[in-house]
């Protein structure tokens, strides 16, 4: 793989008290802040999506104060470890090359990848069983989010595949749309509500079956935190439960997709 860097988003942050007393802890939630549908800010500046709707959920249940950090995705879990924010809740797959570095609570959201492209190629990249072709990989060009789980399984399944990296999802769009790539891999759940279904992702779709092998894409998304703190991992485990049990990671899901993205 060739390193093809675009362009890297400058760091910030973003502090908004959301729930719990004046009297109560204050954990820091480290996110993106540009990973629609997941993790956003809307028109009037607000953070909105599905990690923020679970981590608002949790931290009403264990009675803490949030505030936000926004987190280029490349340096998320080096931001985590330098202590600059408490938890990671950023769409982050639970994968056993993190689970070396820090710990997760149970899933709160399923973990998948598909390869879009434009339709009107038969580009025959899987076979019937739905394992890779390498070799009708040659000659394309396959926009991939740095530091991702995608990232990890193109390198191992198909290391001399011509990939470029983006410090962004959005820039991988562009440049899809462009035919700077011929293809991108990334969520989608996010691709379809993003690209796919709207004007500008006319003439292109899914170019892949989905993609969920445990081993790259781990067991779920979780929310990530530092080893050795047993007692939060715990509370955070009990939160989402109770969210999974009284159905509102399914109520989360319904206000963006028309299915529930945790079974």
């Amino acid at each position: 793989m060739k390193l093809n860097m675009i362009k890297a988003m400058a760091l910030g942050a973003c502090a908004f008290l959301t729930v719990g007393t004046a009297s109560a802890e204050t954990l820091r939630v480290g996110m993106e802040c540009t990973y629609a549908p997941f993790n956003y800010r809307t028109a009037d500046g607000e953070l909105a999506g599905y990690d923020v709707d679970v981590a608002k959920g949790v931290a009403e249940i264990i009675g803490a104060d949030l505030e936000f950090v926004c987190q280029e995705w490349s340096g998320m879990i080096p931001a985590l470890l330098a202590n600059k924010f408490d938890l990671v809740v950023a769409s982050m797959s639970i994968t056993e090359q993190r689970l070396e570095k820090i710990d997760f609570s149970i899933p709160y959201r399923d973990s998948i990848g598909r390869i879009i492209g434009k339709s009107s190629k038969d580009y025959k990249l899987f076979d019937e069983t739905g394992v890779a072709i390498p070799e009708n990989f040659s000659g394309l060009r396959v926009g991939l989010e740095r530091a991702s789980t995608y990232a990890n399984w193109f390198e191992a399944k198909l290391p001399e595949a011509d990939v470029v990296f983006y410090d962004s999802s959005e820039a991988q769009y562009l440049d899809l749309r462009n035919g700077r790539v011929d293809l991108i891999m990334t969520n989608p759940m996010k691709a379809y509500l993003r690209f796919l279904s709207k004007d500008e992702g006319d003439g292109y779709g899914f170019a892949s079956p989905a993609i969920d092998e445990v081993k790259y894409f781990g067991t779920g998304v979780g929310i990530g935190l530092l080893q050795g703190q047993p007692e939060l991992k715990k509370r955070l485990d009990d939160a989402l439960t109770q969210l999974i049990k009284t159905d509102k990671l399914t109520e989360y899901s319904l206000k963006i997709f028309p299915f529930p993205i945790y079974n």
